[in-house]
């Protein structure tokens, strides 16, 4: 693999961690919004992420046909899209709160379905993933300065 593609699939990590960081704090943000555009309460929200494989990579490089030989499950991942963002159908909690101006008929108000410890879980393992795919940039970046020193 050589530098720029290496880098090609270290900055696809990175805008996927950052994506999942913006959908988690926008999560977390709107745990108690109880009445959205919708007049609903907010749904949590998870980024969908997609591993887009090796041959399909050289296809978008080269502009040509895929190479001859097995694509699919045997690919090899070359970096990673995020595909899109879906609502969570799990129901929310309803809370007994009578003078609430959000409350139904029966005084009960639902509240979002956001978990704020599950949230925080995910806004660490999506920085923890920045991270590490940051080291590899400047990683990266150092074997290139390395190389162009060696060829002085």
């Amino acid at each position: 693999m050589d530098f720029l593609s290496a880098l090609k699939v270290a900055g696809s990590g990175l805008s996927a961690q950052r994506t999942r960081v913006n959908v988690a704090a926008t999560n977390l943000a709107n745990a108690e919004s109880t009445r959205g555009p919708d007049g609903q309460a907010y749904r949590r929200r998870d980024p969908v992420l997609a591993a887009v494989p090796f041959e399909a990579s050289l296809l978008e490089a080269s502009g040509g046909p895929l190479p001859s030989g097995p694509v699919g499950a045997a690919a090899t991942p070359a970096s990673v899209v995020v595909t899109g963002v879906q609502e969570d159908p799990s129901p929310g909690k309803k809370v007994y709160l009578p003078g609430h101006p959000d409350a139904d008929p029966n005084g009960f108000v639902t509240f979002p379905n956001v978990n704020p410890v599950n949230e925080t879980v995910n806004l660490i393992t999506a920085q923890r993933g920045y991270d590490a795919n940051a080291t590899a940039v400047e990683t990266l970046k150092t074997m290139a300065q390395r190389a162009l020193d060696i060829a002085r």
